[in-house]
């Protein structure tokens, strides 16, 4: 669902709370709205705050400042996108899904997804993701469980959101009559391809980085009594290992 929609909906639960929460409310509302129309372009403090009906004072007694705003209208949104990850036992599904799911979140709110993506500064994680990064990171850590990986965790999923966020981009910037929906599908197969092994595969032709990385799980999962530093060491030797 877009994100603007989900604020009308959001902004009806807040409607009989008092008038402090709905001033908030009010404000993210209308920068969601004007946000969504802006075509990635800026829009004005004084824009949003005509348009929610408040002084700028007190846009910035709520958030600070402008970004302080922004930063927390396209923060729900993601959420929302986060919260209803899949679920289902297979993390190899779930990986699949995810990336749909991704997509369809970009394609429905451009606006805020071009807004996101285009605000990474050097050297600084982005706050906002690292929620969705985390997700990834926890079914590749299942996948590496069921010896279904074939690298390192953090390495896995740096490879597979760097592609997820370029396909996205590249379909946003297409019109939506040309958009091929089918890149994504092949995007998708060949990101996974690259990290994962099929279980089929895993029993006869395990290799020494797929064993580093399934024994690295596994140790994440329990350490068996090591200390934390024997535990650190193997971990660092497993990583090792799993990189060739």
């Amino acid at each position: 669902m877009p994100t603007v929609l989900l604020y009308r909906r959001y902004s009806r639960y807040y409607s009989d709370v008092k008038d402090e929460a709905t001033t908030r409310d009010r404000l993210l509302l209308a920068a969601a709205e004007l946000l969504d129309g802006s075509g990635g372009r800026d829009v004005s403090t004084r824009a949003v705050c005509e348009r929610a009906g408040v002084s700028a004072p007190t846009l910035y007694h709520h958030f600070g400042s402008k970004q302080g705003l922004v930063d927390a209208v396209v923060n729900y949104g993601f959420a929302q996108y986060v919260a209803g990850a899949a679920d289902s036992g297979d993390p190899v599904a779930d990986l699949r899904a995810g990336w749909d799911a991704h997509v369809r979140y970009g394609l429905d709110n451009p606006s805020f997804y071009v807004l996101l993506h285009g605000r990474i500064r050097t050297g600084v994680p982005c706050a906002v993701t690292g929620p969705a990064t985390a997700a990834l990171s926890r079914l590749l850590d299942a996948a590496a469980g069921r010896g279904l990986l074939r690298a390192p965790v953090a390495d896995a999923a740096a490879q597979i959101l760097a592609a997820n966020v370029g396909v996205t981009l590249s379909l946003i910037g297409r019109p939506a009559a040309e958009r091929d929906l089918g890149l994504s599908v092949r995007a998708r197969e060949a990101a996974l391809d690259a990290v994962l092994t099929t279980a089929e595969a895993a029993p006869a032709g395990v290799t020494r980085a797929g064993a580093a990385v399934t024994l690295r799980a596994a140790l994440a999962a329990d350490p068996a009594g090591l200390t934390p530093g024997e535990a650190g060491l193997l971990g660092e030797l497993l990583d090792r290992l799993a990189r060739g």
